[in-house]
């Protein structure tokens, strides 16, 4: 059963929490402490192919629209 797009991926917000950047000038950072104009070079720039892409695209909009406190409430876990 598939959720409506309206409803966050809960699994994603986490691991955006728990996941490290693996490479780059932010290497071994925590995907959810990436500065927001890294993200929006990113966006310009292409954010790169699979999953880690997907994530950054999505903590591009999170950031983007100001819902940083969505997985700061999860980090605070």
């Amino acid at each position: 059963m598939e959720m409506p797009k309206s409803v966050p991926d809960t699994r994603m917000l986490l691991d955006l929490t728990t996941e490290r950047m693996p490479y780059g000038l932010y290497k071994g950072y925590f995907l959810c402490d990436l500065p927001e104009s890294y993200l929006v070079w990113m966006s310009r720039n292409g954010f790169p192919a699979g999953r880690l892409g997907e994530m950054l695209a999505s903590l591009y909009e999170i950031k983007a629209n100001g819902l940083d406190y969505l997985l700061s409430d999860i980090k605070q876990l």
